[in-house]
């Protein structure tokens, strides 16, 4: 059997200032440019999308991004950059995602949900239950993100248990994906955040969400920008998991390069060489 095709899309853009802190180069006063990293997979079956960026609503609905997620983020949402619009140029429609498969629920990552609503929506179970019944300290960013569900998806949930995966336990095969999409716990992010590993030609990606932000973080020692380690504790919901699996995502990338590629939602680096790929 052979890989699935995969496709890199960007969609939607986040331009804050801090060009030097978040990217890494530049000004310190330059608007940066973070990416909404997001996965178009063709299966046998239809399409299979990994996350969303965000989405129709984002970009026609004045309001629908909370006033000071636009003021801190600058986001930027070209209709061109949606899903809907990116899978459209490449021939096909929005009816033939048969598959959504969500590293976690927060707004720039489930914020086409809605675009696509015959799809099965694939999710963790901690995720889903978080984004239901939120604690405390979680509930502003299940609040800000709640319009995206609001319409009912059809929710596949994915309990922790499984095989394992390059030494990651409970993965998931995703039902439907032919073992070609396989989902992995990573928690701290958000309490249920999870990768999502790809088979493609000679290994697998493994998108990893938020789980790291910046390439750089892969390294040992890590290289990377002050900005991704401020963002990600500030966004964290548990620390201690978040920082233990980037510690063993950085195992996996160098200890296991020529079978698995480690790409993370945000960093337009990444995004910017892979797309360059297709």
């Amino acid at each position: 059997m052979s890989a699935p095709r995969i496709h890199h899309l960007g969609c939607g853009t986040f331009c804050p200032h801090g060009r030097r802190v978040l990217n890494g180069h530049g000004g310190w006063l330059e608007r940066s440019s973070i990416a909404c990293h997001v996965l178009l997979v063709e299966l046998a079956d239809g399409l299979a999308l990994v996350d969303t960026g965000l989405g129709v609503a984002d970009l026609s609905t004045p309001g629908v991004l909370a006033r000071g997620t636009r003021a801190l983020l600058q986001p930027r949402v070209a209709a061109s950059e949606t899903a809907v619009a990116q899978i459209r140029a490449l021939g096909s429609e929005p009816s033939d995602v048969r598959h959504i498969v969500l590293t976690h629920a927060d707004f720039d990552h489930a914020g086409g949900l809605r675009d696509f609503p015959g799809a099965d929506v694939h999710i963790s179970a901690a995720e889903l239950r978080a984004l239901t019944d939120p604690p405390r300290r979680e509930r502003p960013r299940y609040q800000m993100a709640a319009h995206n569900w609001a319409h009912g998806p059809r929710w596949r949930t994915h309990e922790p248990g499984g095989d394992s995966w390059f030494g990651f336990e409970s993965a998931r095969v995703v039902p439907g994906a032919d073992d070609e999409v396989v989902m992995i716990p990573l928690p701290g992010h958000t309490l249920g955040h999870a990768g999502v590993a790809v088979r493609r030609k000679g290994g697998w990606l493994l998108h990893a969400g938020d789980a790291f932000f910046h390439h750089g973080e892969l390294l040992s020692p890590p290289r990377a920008p002050a900005g991704a380690g401020w963002y990600e504790a500030f966004t964290q919901a548990d620390g201690a998991k978040r920082r233990a699996n980037l510690e063993r995502l950085r195992e996996l990338a160098a200890g296991h390069s020529d079978e698995v590629a480690v790409i993370c939602s945000h960093d337009p680096a990444q995004l910017e060489a892979y797309a360059s790929l297709a």
